[in-house]
């Protein structure tokens, strides 16, 4: 599977790889600059801590959980120029410094809370689910941008 986020080598490798971005990093493909993907991967924590309120209806979120959550979570790696939820698109302009800053932080905030604070816990999306799924959505999501801008 994926590299776990709450092992300090693969949260330290995973941030090593975040501060090779700079401002003037351009992607191989999308249409976000380097600024906006950095927020974008920041909407994920953010929904997860529930500082950005999502919620879907018995329906959606079963389909949600039917669909989407094996390729979120799941083995294959994201498919380049993929479908994103309205909540990830982030079109306007972003400050490179501070949304690196507010995501290195939430990385580490995952990393100190720990295994056992998301064993079982729901996500809005998929309903409950096991730390190492959680660890996968963060990691998989992540590594997919940096892989986008040549990191």
């Amino acid at each position: 599977m994926y590299p776990s986020l709450y092992e300090e080598q693969t949260l330290n490798e995973m941030l090593d790889r975040i501060h090779k971005l700079t401002p003037e990093s351009q992607p191989l493909w999308g249409k976000m600059n380097v600024a906006q993907m950095l927020a974008h991967n920041n909407v994920a924590f953010d929904i997860t801590s529930g500082k950005t309120p999502t919620s879907y209806n018995f329906l959606m979120r079963w389909m949600l959980k039917l669909f989407v959550k094996p390729i979120v979570v799941g083995k294959k790696p994201y498919q380049k120029n993929g479908q994103t939820a309205p909540v990830f698109v982030v079109t306007d302009e972003r400050d490179f410094n501070t949304e690196k800053d507010l995501l290195v932080a939430n990385f580490k905030q995952f990393h100190a809370d720990g295994a056992a604070a998301y064993e079982g816990k729901a996500s809005p999306s998929f309903g409950n689910m096991t730390s190492q799924e959680w660890s996968n959505q963060f990691w998989k999501h992540m590594d997919h941008h940096l892989r986008q801008f040549g990191v």
